[in-house]
């Protein structure tokens, strides 16, 4: 199922990441660039544990990825 979460704070990170890890394919999007840009170079601007290594697993296999464009 593709899959696209709107936010990227507590709840819409944490829900698409562990959508992504139940096999779908994910795309968070959110209004700030800056956020974007830190998940896309593989950092987390929350603390959850174990949520950076999902973020990373689920990144390179490629079920998972960032933007701000809804387009």
């Amino acid at each position: 199922m593709k899959i696209t979460v709107i936010g990227t704070g507590y709840v819409g990170l944490v829900s698409g990441v562990c959508y992504a890890e139940l096999g779908h394919q994910v795309i968070c999007v959110d209004k700030d660039m800056d956020k974007i840009r830190l998940l896309r170079e593989g950092g987390v601007p929350i603390y959850e544990p174990g949520l950076q290594e999902l973020i990373a697993s689920n990144t390179a296999a490629g079920r998972l990825s960032f933007s701000a464009d809804l387009e």
